[in-house]
């Protein structure tokens, strides 16, 4: 069967990418190519919108989407654990695969993290991206946040990770863990997720050196969202690890 993809956010980075993937695949048809300000209306017919805006945007794609029965697979940076709870109830037989990196080596790396943080009690996130990165933090370092404090309360730690939180020098707390955003010249992606505990200190990085480290995993991610129903979270899913 051939998918029949709308790309939105096709002018970017990522949706260049996407493009090429689209074109070089078998099982992929590109139905239209859109830009943040198109009318969304030219996606009708197609059987997978691939979003890569903004937040503002891509909550617009994702609400088009579910009202038009067509599956949406979100690349934007920005959704949070509260926001995909309260799109989860309004799914019905619609489907949503969020994903907040497609690099395999980043969604591995995030495990990793989230298996380190029930060992460890003082864990904190710095992720580095290119300059024209408007959002902070990205969603990769969100999501990290997010399933390392899952873990924890699995495991049954409920000690605090960062007491005192107050001090804005301190980066942005999600889920207990503070965030540390860097945009620089020279950098792809970069994230250290640094574990500290009695005389050691453990750090899980992982880099992207530019955006072909996304291929596969969008591929994949495409693939898999043609038959997808209600939300999915995560490249981890997708790929079965």
């Amino acid at each position: 069967m051939t998918i029949k993809v709308a790309v939105v956010g096709a002018t970017g980075r990522m949706g260049k990418l996407a493009l090429e993937i689209i074109h070089g695949a078998q099982d992929l048809h590109l139905h239209a190519a859109l830009d943040s300000k198109s009318d969304l209306k030219d996606a009708l017919g197609a059987d997978v919108i691939f979003d890569v805006t903004n937040l503002e945007v891509s909550k617009q794609v994702v609400q088009f989407g579910i009202a038009n029965g067509i599956k949406v697979l979100v690349g934007t940076s920005g959704w949070t654990k509260s926001s995909l709870a309260e799109l989860e109830g309004n799914l019905d037989s619609s489907a949503v695969v969020v994903i907040p990196n497609f690099s395999v080596g980043s969604v591995l790396a995030t495990k990793f993290a989230s298996e380190a943080g029930k060992h460890f009690d003082s864990i904190e996130i710095i992720e580095t991206h290119h300059a024209g990165k408007v959002d902070s933090p990205s969603g990769t370092a969100i999501r990290t946040a997010e399933l390392i404090a899952d873990s924890r309360t699995e495991a049954g730690k409920t000690q605090s990770l960062i007491p005192g939180v107050g001090q804005q020098a301190r980066g942005e707390i999600v889920a207990g863990v503070p965030i540390h955003s860097l945009r620089v010249d020279g950098v792809s992606a970069k994230q250290e997720v640094i574990f500290g505990g009695a005389s050691e200190v453990l750090t899980i990085s992982h880099q992207t050196n530019s955006v072909q480290a996304y291929a596969l995993g969008i591929l994949r991610a495409l693939e898999f969202t043609a038959n997808a129903s209600g939300l999915v979270v995560g490249l981890d899913k997708v790929l079965g690890i």
